[in-house]
């Protein structure tokens, strides 16, 4: 019984940690990978996003979330590094909540947050390098997304 808690606790451990390494998405059908090329939303799909992304509940959950994991941050010393993953969930909630119907992956390296997709317009092309680094702990932005507007259902 002695040996098998702390394989236990092992096995948890270790996948937990493999379970945390996937990109962070804003939608279910965005890139797998930053790298991975999409197509525009056809103008039903993009509807059905843009109206989970602007829905006043989902904005809360999402504000919520970036505002628990800074308070988490400042207990732990306010300046501490954050790790890969929080960057990530960070910033893709940021960009979910305020880039509706976009098709966007986020990868965080070291600070450094690459963001990847499509989004409807020029302007929320525009906005997601300023939205990211209000993330505490983002240092640079590479914006690999690119627009491309609903596409009529076929």
């Amino acid at each position: 019984m002695k040996k098998i808690i702390p394989f236990l606790v092992g096995s948890f451990l270790v996948v937990g940690a493999v379970g945390c390494q996937d990109t962070a998405k804003t939608s279910a059908d965005s890139p797998n990978t930053t790298t991975e090329n999409v197509e525009a939303p056809d103008a039903q799909t993009a509807e059905q996003i843009k109206n989970d992304a602007t829905s006043e509940v989902r904005r809360d959950q999402l504000n919520s979330d970036i505002r628990a994991r800074e308070q988490r941050n400042n207990v732990t010393g306010g300046d501490a590094d954050r790790t890969d993953g929080d960057l990530q969930s960070e910033v893709r909630s940021k960009l979910e909540a305020n880039l509706p119907a976009s098709k966007l992956s986020v990868e965080a390296e070291d600070g450094a947050v690459t963001v990847a997709g499509t989004v409807p317009t020029e302007e929320q092309l525009q906005r997601i390098e300023p939205l990211a680094k209000e993330i505490k702990g983002v240092q640079s932005v590479k914006v690999e997304a690119k627009v491309a507007p609903a596409q009529p259902a076929s």
